[in-house]
């Protein structure tokens, strides 16, 4: 399955949720994982956002309410090296 990244900032109303309650963040995640998708890592961020998950997904995920979120597609390093000592690139 593919590998992504996602960065995630937390809306007014998110942050809002997760003061009042922090276990809010595990419901979400159940949410994620009921859609299909396995949470492989995932951590708080000091900075423009507000956690990093890296995720096994079919599909890329979209923005909820109480969050925005930018998805990457991510490869292997060595992925990438394989695909870069081809004769002919894949695209």
């Amino acid at each position: 399955m593919p590998i992504y990244v996602m960065l995630t900032t937390l809306t007014d109303t998110g942050r809002r949720a997760i003061q009042e309650d922090p276990e809010t963040l595990r419901e979400i995640n159940k949410e994620v994982e009921y859609m299909g998708v396995k949470i492989l890592d995932q951590y708080a961020l000091l900075g423009q956002y507000d956690f990093v998950n890296i995720l096994e997904a079919a599909t890329r995920l979209s923005a909820r309410g109480n969050f925005q979120t930018l998805t990457l597609a991510a490869i292997t390093i060595d992925a990438l090296i394989d695909t870069l000592k081809q004769k002919e690139p894949p695209w």
